[in-house]
C-alpha cells in the first residue's frame, strides 16, 4: 500500500514541475507573500503625526508638549491657533491626534487642582486609534509622575479627556465591515472571471466557442459580465447586512458608493480575465487569483495602515484597486462623503479598469491566435 502511495505522490510531483506554468506559480506565490507580508504588515505605529492646541501661556503645558516632542513615536506636524482649525487637519488625514490643553492647565495644577487635557483622536480605523491613544496615555502618565514628584502630589495632576471622531466609541467592527464590502466583492469576483476561460479550456469546450458566429469581443465581454452582475449582487447585500443587521452607520451618498462600485468591479473583473487567460486549467487559474488576492489584502489598508509601509511599498499599493475602494467605501459609510469628495479615488480606479480590461482583451485574442 505504502509502495502505492509513494508512486502517487512522485507523479503528482513530477505532473508539477513538468509544467512550466504550475513551477511558476508554486515558486513565485510564496516568495512574493514572504516579501509583503515581512514588510506591510506591521501594527506599530512610529511617527504618529499629531497638532498642538495651546491655550496656556505657563510653563506647565510648555513641559507637556516638549514630552510628546522629544519621542520618537509622535512627529508634530501643525501648531492650532484657533479651534476651527482642527476639523481640517483631522478631515484630511493631516494629523491622526490632536492635543488640546485648556487656558488655565498651569494655574489649576500649582493649585492642586486636576487639570484638564483633551484629545482629540482620528477614529476612523479604530486599531490605529486604540494604539495612538496608548501611547499618548503613556506619555501623560509619565509628566504626572515627574510632575506629582516635583510637587508633593499624591495623585494624578492632569486627567485626560478623549473624544473620537466618527467612530465615537471606537468600534472595531464600524472599521472592518466597510472593508468587508470591498473584500468579499473582490473575492467573489475574481473567482468567477478568473476560472471562466480556464474551465472552457480544462473541459475542452474551448475550441467549440471559437467555431461559434460569437467575435473575440463577444466572447470576452460573456465572460467579464457574469462575474461584473454576480460582484454586484454581492456587494449590495453585503453592504445591506452591514447596515441594517451589524448597526454600522451609513451617513454617506449611496450614489457615490455605487459609482465606486462600477469602477472597482470594471478593475477587479479585468484583472480576473486576465488570470484566466494566462492560466490553461482550473488550478492554475485559482492559484493565479490567490497570487494576486493575498497581497492585494495587505497591501490594501485593510488591517494596517498604508502610512505604516516602508515608501516603496506604499508605491505598490497605487496600482491595488482595493485601496481605493477601501477609501470610498470606509469614507462613505462613516465619514458622510459624497461623489464629489471621491472623484480622487474615482479616476485612478477607473483607470486601472480600463488598462486591465485592455490588457485582458489582449491577452484573450493573443491566446485565441
Amino acid at each position: 500500500m505504502w509502495g502505492r502511495v509513494v508512486a502517487l505522490v512522485i507523479k503528482e510531483l513530477l505532473m508539477l514541475l513538468r509544467d512550466t506554468a504550475s513551477r511558476t506559480v508554486l515558486i513565485g506565490p510564496p516568495l512574493i507573500q514572504l516579501l509583503v507580508f515581512g514588510y506591510a504588515a506591521s501594527f506599530d505605529l512610529n511617527h504618529i503625526p499629531y497638532a498642538v492646541y495651546n491655550e496656556d501661556p505657563g510653563y506647565a503645558s510648555r513641559e507637556l508638549i516638549a514630552r510628546f516632542s522629544g519621542t520618537d513615536t509622535f512627529r508634530q506636524v501643525a501648531t492650532i491657533t484657533h479651534e476651527s482649525q482642527i476639523a481640517p487637519l483631522i478631515d484630511n488625514k493631516d494629523a491622526l491626534l490632536v492635543l488640546h490643553i485648556g487656558p488655565h492647565f498651569t494655574r489649576d495644577l500649582l493649585r492642586h487642582q486636576p487639570a484638564k487635557v483633551q484629545l482629540l483622536v482620528d477614529g476612523r480605523d479604530s486599531n490605529t486609534a486604540s494604539l495612538a491613544l496608548n501611547d499618548a496615555n503613556s506619555v501623560l502618565f509619565a509628566f504626572n509622575e515627574q510632575w506629582a514628584a516635583q510637587h508633593g502630589w499624591r495623585g494624578p495632576p492632569a486627567r485626560l479627556e478623549i473624544r473620537s471622531w466618527f467612530n465615537p466609541n471606537l468600534l472595531s467592527r464600524w472599521f472592518i465591515l466597510p472593508g468587508i464590502v470591498a473584500l468579499l466583492t473582490l473575492v467573489v469576483t475574481l473567482l468567477v472571471t478568473g476560472l471562466s476561460v480556464a474551465r472552457e479550456r480544462e473541459m475542452g469546450t474551448f475550441d467549440q466557442l471559437l467555431v461559434t458566429p460569437l467575435r473575440p469581443v463577444e466572447i470576452l465581454l460573456g465572460k467579464a459580465l457574469p462575474g461584473f452582475i454576480i460582484g454586484g449582487l454581492e456587494a449590495a447585500f453585503i453592504a445591506i447586512v452591514t447596515i441594517l443587521w451589524f448597526g454600522v452607520p451609513f451617513v454617506g451618498s449611496v450614489l457615490a458608493l455605487g459609482v465606486g462600485l462600477f469602477f472597482f468591479l470594471l478593475a477587479a473583473t479585468g484583472i480576473g480575465l486576465m488570470i484566466s487567460s494566462i492560466a490553461v486549467t482550473q488550478q492554475q487559474g485559482l492559484l493565479g487569483v490567490f497570487m494576486f488576492l493575498v497581497p492585494s489584502i495587505i497591501l490594501s489598508g485593510f488591517a494596517t495602515p498604508i502610512a505604516n509601509m516602508p515608501e516603496a511599498v506604499q508605491l505598490l499599493t497605487y496600482i491595488n484597486p482595493m485601496r481605493y475602494f477601501l477609501i470610498i467605501t470606509r469614507g462613505v459609510y462613516l465619514e458622510g462623503y459624497g461623489v464629489s469628495d471621491l472623484m480622487s479615488q474615482y479616476w485612478p480606479l477607473a483607470l486601472i479598469g480600463v488598462v486591465s480590461m485592455a490588457f485582458a482583451a489582449w491577452l484573450f485574442r493573443h491566446r485565441m491566435d
